[in-house]
């Protein structure tokens, strides 16, 4: 029986054993061999190349290039024969060591052969090597023998890298495996940029280390598409050099300036600067979208617009400043010019009174303050704009439900821009409005997204209201503006060539959280040109200016560089130049002699000739419909015709003619001493007279 029991638990133990490897292979077999495959290998994600960004005009202002990291597997394939490693390890120290000059030859030499002999398989040779790099590295002694067989492994990473350096940085952003949601144009868009990961083999070796199994990615990953923006690199780097020169001058904290179609909306450039160290500025924070602040007084034109459009003033509609104070319960509100008098509305705007306009709200929306404020959100000023790039700064703009609201200051503070937090961006898109005859639109940044080369999708800038007020308003506020320029507090800012219209604005804003102890200034202008016939609008904000404060004086000469450099380079401003037309209208006077040449000009002046001159030379002939020309080829022997001809052409062909030539006057040939068409013989003489 003990035999027989101890045989039993004997076999009781075999198949017990015999299920449980049963259970392990067919049962739990995937998940033992998934473990296994993970412990030797695995598949890692392989970076695509992210999508290019370019400007409005196709200039590349983001783009990725490949970058490697070589390594090298000391007993690879092609080189595990210890008389062929030995034979060139030297030649290639030498080759490395004189291409990347970071070790010496003996230096190199000693790395690899160390590394052989610790049987490394993953050994680091260089980071940060570029293609070009890599190709030549390739034709080095052992990596030529061939891909991987050599030992060379080169893993493919991609850097982000902005052609332009620091133009349109801010907008462009950023994306990186640190940062949780990207900045700008690369956070916002990154679903798009990003492209698809592909997968890449890699095997774990001594050390813990992964190396590729295979030099190519095993499943390819896919490139993202591209962004075209709005941004015009000429517009921004014209703005960032005006808006970074006039920080400097007045030593200021920081600025921002924006510049944007008015019939479009799209942002043409956008420039954002700190100051980090005295006298040294660089883009820290993007203020033209999330920088709040008390606009002061450039607000006031939405507050024209409500009194015009309910018709409780007019233009010519008079208000007394007094001696420059307005005095409301426990404050009094000052201009900082002192008192103009009893003056009209327009005038009041011009000399931007701050009392008239806290005044005139005060007086007539006092006891109804919700009708003012209705104005301001009826067109949605109190909302975000919606951009296309993160990080917009919602605007807070009161009403009486406000628990902040006070009956006696928050109306008055208001109509001056006080009591408010509003973003540049958000103040110049209420401004591009009134450019735009009163259609009031979101900026945007990009306009099309394409994929190799095809559009897969475009954008149009979304309509926020179709009308802020009636036509007759915007007539008004429009002629204001530009009254500023021609007659008030921005004449500096006006052009002998162009019409600009526009407000001047001087705020005291809080020292960030020191409050309004400290006098601290935010000097601004907002406007467009050409008045007449608007295309582009612009702000330019500067915020703690110390050589001067206001507005005309610190924002306004930012503004005119910007303004002048464009007008003076795009075409279009000017007047439509008819094209002309020989027959139809009178040539500009042109010498006769070389056809070649006045074609030439011609051609540069637009001016289509009704001839088609074969020979080289030709002869002018006056007649009632303008100039027309007749062609002339000079004959051996002949007197040439050379009246009309400038002294160049003239000299030449009787040069040609053997003549010896006597020069009266200056201009053109008037006149000859002897006929054209004569028999000449030569060495003969002869007088024309230039005049």
């Amino acid at each position: 029986m003990r035999v027989y029991l101890a045989f039993g638990l004997i076999v009781l133990l075999a198949v017990a054993v015999v299920v449980r490897l049963c259970d392990v292979q067919f049962v739990e077999g995937h998940k033992w061999r998934a473990m296994a495959d993970s412990l030797s290998t695995k598949y890692i994600n392989v970076e695509a190349a992210r999508g290019n960004i370019y400007s409005n005009d196709g200039s590349l202002l983001a783009t990725s290039v490949p970058e490697y990291e070589l390594r090298m597997d000391m007993f690879a394939g092609g080189i595990t024969d210890d008389d062929l490693f030995n034979g060139k390890v030297d030649s290639l120290a030498m080759r490395l060591s004189g291409f990347f000059k970071d070790k010496t030859p003996k230096e190199y030499s000693r790395y690899l052969r160390s590394a052989r002999r610790d049987s490394m398989r993953y050994l680091l040779i260089k980071r940060k090597v570029n293609y070009q790099e890599l190709k030549k590295v390739r034709t080095f002694p052992l990596y030529n023998i061939g891909k991987y067989t050599g030992g060379l492994i080169a893993v493919q990473q991609n850097k982000r890298i902005l052609p332009f350096k620091s133009l349109a940085a801010r907008t462009i952003g950023y994306k990186n495996e640190n940062v949780d949601n990207g900045v700008g144009l690369e956070g916002a868009y990154g679903a798009y940029i990003d492209g698809q990961s592909g997968q890449r083999l890699v095997q774990r070796i001594s050390g813990g280390v992964w190396m590729p199994v295979n030099e190519e990615a095993e499943i390819a990953p896919k490139e993202g598409a591209d962004i075209i923006s709005t941004i015009d690199i000429n517009m921004q780097d014209l703005v960032q050099s005006a808006l970074i020169k006039q920080l400097k001058l007045s030593d200021a904290d920081h600025g921002t300036v924006i510049l944007m179609e008015v019939a479009t909306g799209e942002v043409r450039a956008v420039s954002n600067y700190s100051m980090v160290s005295k006298g040294e500025y660089k883009e820290t924070f993007n203020y033209a979208i999330a920088g709040s602040q008390d606009p002061g007084s450039t607000f006031k034109l939405a507050s024209y617009m409500a009194l015009l459009e309910d018709k409780k003033i007019d233009t010519n509609t008079l208000v007394e400043t007094g001696d420059g104070t307005y005095r409301i319960p426990s404050h009094t509100i000052r201009d900082s010019h002192g008192g103009i008098g009893t003056v009209t509305v327009m005038k009041a705007f011009e000399q931007s009174a701050n009392t008239a306009i806290a005044k005139l709200v005060n007086m007539h929306y006092k006891d109804d303050p919700s009708e003012f404020t209705d104005h301001l959100y009826k067109i949605h000023m109190n909302e975000k704009l919606d951009l296309q790039i993160p990080g917009e700064t919602k605007p807070v703009i009161k009403n009486p439900e406000f628990k902040s609201w006070n009956k006696n200051m928050t109306l008055p503070q208001m109509a001056y821009g006080y009591e408010m937090q509003i973003t540049p961006l958000q103040i110049l898109t209420f401004y591009n409005a009134v450019a735009n005859n009163g259609k009031y639109i979101a900026p945007i940044f990009v306009k099309e997204i394409r994929r190799l080369g095809n559009p897969i999708e475009q954008f149009k800038a979304r309509v926020i209201s179709e009308q802020i007020c009636s036509e007759k308003t915007i007539k008004k506020l429009q002629a204001m503006l530009e009254a500023v320029v021609t007659r008030g507090t921005g004449k500096l800012m006006g052009s002998p060539h162009y019409r600009v219209a526009g407000k001047t604005g001087t705020a005291q804003v809080a020292d960030k959280n020191k409050g309004y102890g400290k006098k601290v200034y935010q000097a601004s202008f907002c406007g467009y040109f050409p008045a007449d016939k608007p295309k582009y609008s612009i702000i330019v904000s500067i915020n703690g200016p110390k050589n001067g404060y206001y507005g005309a004086q610190v924002a306004g000469p930012v503004f005119k560089e910007i303004a002048d450099r464009i007008y003076s380079s795009d075409l279009q401003m000017y007047s439509d130049i008819p094209e002309m037309y020989a027959g139809k209208l009178k040539n500009p006077e042109a010498k006769a002699g070389e056809s070649k040449a006045v074609n030439q000009v011609y051609s540069a002046f637009g001016i289509k000739s009704k001839y088609a001159a074969k020979a080289n030379y030709f002869n002018s002939v006056d007649t009632n419909n303008g100039t027309t020309y007749e062609d002339y080829n000079p004959q051996r022997g002949v007197m040439p015709n050379v009246i009309g001809m400038g002294l160049k052409d003239a000299v030449f062909l009787l040069g040609n003619a053997g003549l010896k030539t006597r020069i009266s006057g200056r201009g053109k040939v008037v006149s000859q001493s002897i006929q054209a068409g004569t028999k000449i013989g030569r060495g003969l003489g002869v007088q024309i007279e230039l005049k």
